[in-house]
């Protein structure tokens, strides 16, 4: 089985070329789809561009606080499942904070983080095969999954270059 290189950034990484580009994909995802990318929406997307590291709903709510009134968590909330349902956002389970996405692939494709214990960094790899085996497994078992999420921490190449 062979996965793809993890998405980490690169130590010369381009944040503003990164977030524009997240921007852009997001505007042609919603366009493709006939779905509205509203004001609040691309706010929340980025804020969560404006790093690389998962936030929770209420650091979100804190960086939108900072140019604009602060929103209501329930309209945060709001903005975050239409971006995950149109695959722009993930959430990541153990730390129940989300990370933006500008890969092109559907928001049920089973992705593996990859989460750094020292920076906090995030990377995504795709687990197409480890979702197949997971499927044939839960399968045999007779049991239909709703949701999978793989989360593994580590320490990036970044960290351990630094270490």
């Amino acid at each position: 089985m062979t996965l793809a290189k993890p998405t980490f950034p690169a130590p010369d990484h381009d944040h503003g070329r990164c977030a524009a580009d997240a921007l852009d994909h997001a505007e042609r995802v919603c366009a493709q789809r006939g779905q509205k990318f509203t004001p609040l929406r691309r706010q929340v997307l980025q804020a969560l561009l404006s790093s690389h590291r998962p936030l929770g709903a209420y650091e979100i709510i804190e960086e939108l606080a900072r140019v604009a009134p602060r929103p209501a968590p329930i309209t945060v909330y709001r903005a975050l499942e239409f971006l995950m349902a149109n695959g722009l956002v993930h959430r990541i389970e153990s730390r129940n904070a989300f990370l933006a996405c500008a890969h092109d692939h559907e928001q049920t494709a089973l992705v593996a983080f990859l989460i750094c214990e020292r920076c906090g960094a995030v990377g995504e790899v795709p687990a197409a095969p480890i979702a197949e085996s997971l499927k044939v497994a839960a399968a045999a078992s007779g049991f239909t999954p709703k949701l999978s999420v793989v989360e593994i921490t580590g320490t990036c190449a970044h960290c351990q270059k630094a270490a």
